[in-house]
């Protein structure tokens, strides 16, 4: 990689954050505070007043994905919440925004249902040439880099600096890497998203999200909206994530490790017709990923000769679960025709879990023998 280990946040740091904050006796796991309301006579300024507006369990694991971004965070009851979030706070009647033809479709259907009805103006363009046209009259420019399911890469660093020029904010969905992967706020993107339910919980059992920014102003926007619309994350979801934020290091490390010895065997193997995975020297990403991203994430997607074959590869391997979503311990895998993506039949997107890495290549080549 390019990008150099400093880079990353320090993680030992993130692990004891609260601990160094502790007195003797108090309790080293966090503390689950399941309440709607707070102990407040007299004048409420100053304290917990109400659960829409303050958890401590949450404000704490704000504090941890802080200290993972690099930046002030918010967290939100799934990853479209906190997208919901950035976007109405950051747009209003008459703006421009532009996103990804090939993202996150439900990241589309919030444009197209929602946003362009009041008014907002929603062009799209796909991932590998999203820079062509520029980005003049552009107020918000939205980018999913890698994109999903596809893998294409944006230059991150020369569509903010594009951007900006032109008088517009970047906002950067950051899913598919994590801040452990890819660091958009350092790269100058404004305002990063993500899906926690992914990688970051890891354990495929929670729903939230997050948004964080170095720019004021956009918080407070964002804050304002979590308090008014009410998307706020439910503290049981906000400390299971801070549980699985202490392994993401290691999780991370040994999914990226596993997925870049499968991607190079499944280049090899004759039931896949083509394959993406940024980590790969072949891959047309692949000089901006070395450039870019401390990690070449997790995510692989394999094009098999048809829906069928895909199928049965997905439904016949033992150590994969065919499920959607991605980014926990388990191995999973599913067709992206079936909910719509402009995909081939038999593209299949891989997420590779903590399965030991010769054992999962094993069981994934006999079900890929299994269909010649």
């Amino acid at each position: 990689m390019d990008m150099l280990d400093d880079d990353r946040p320090q993680m030992g740091e993130m692990l004891h954050l609260r601990g160094n904050t502790l007195a003797k006796g108090d309790p080293v796991a966090l503390p689950l505070t399941q309440s709607s309301m707070f102990h407040l006579p007299g004048s409420p300024e100053g304290f917990p007043n109400y659960g829409r507006v303050n958890n401590p369990t949450w404000e704490h694991l704000e504090h941890v994905l802080a200290h993972l971004e690099g930046a002030p965070c918010l967290a939100f009851p799934s990853g479209m919440a906190a997208i919901s979030a950035a976007l109405f706070a950051t747009v209003k009647a008459g703006s421009r925004v532009l996103i990804p033809s090939d993202g996150y479709y439900v990241t589309r259907l919030l444009a197209e249902q929602f946003l362009a009805p009041l008014g907002i103006t929603v062009e799209q363009r796909a991932t590998a040439g999203f820079g062509d046209g520029g980005f003049a009259g552009f107020d918000v420019v939205f980018v999913e880099s890698p994109s999903n399911p596809g893998l294409d890469m944006i230059d991150l660093a020369a569509v903010a600096d594009d951007v900006r020029a032109a008088g517009g904010i970047t906002i950067a969905d950051n899913t598919t890497l994590t801040p452990l992967g890819q660091r958009p706020l350092d790269l100058g993107i404004d305002v990063v998203v993500a899906s926690d339910t992914k990688a970051m919980g890891g354990h495929s059992d929670l729903l939230m999200g997050h948004v964080a920014s170095r720019a004021s102003e956009v918080m407070q926007s964002v804050a304002d909206w979590r308090k008014v619309a009410g998307a706020i994350p439910g503290p049981h979801e906000a400390w299971l994530l801070h549980r699985g934020l202490e392994t993401l290091d290691v999780r991370f490390e040994r999914m990226c490790d596993t997925a870049g010895v499968l991607a190079e065997r499944l280049a090899g193997h004759p039931a896949v017709k083509r394959i993406r995975y940024p980590g790969l020297s072949a891959d047309p990403a692949h000089d901006l990923a070395r450039a870019q991203t401390l990690r070449f994430g997790f995510l692989l997607s394999v094009t098999l000769e048809s829906e069928e074959k895909a199928e049965k590869f997905i439904n016949s391997c033992p150590l994969i679960r065919p499920a959607t979503s991605f980014g926990g311990v388990h191995t999973s895998a599913e067709r992206r025709a079936r909910w719509g993506d402009a995909v081939d039949p038999g593209f299949v997107r891989l997420s590779v879990g903590c399965e030991p890495a010769e054992e999962l290549w094993q069981a994934i080549a006999a079900s890929l023998d299994g269909l010649t």
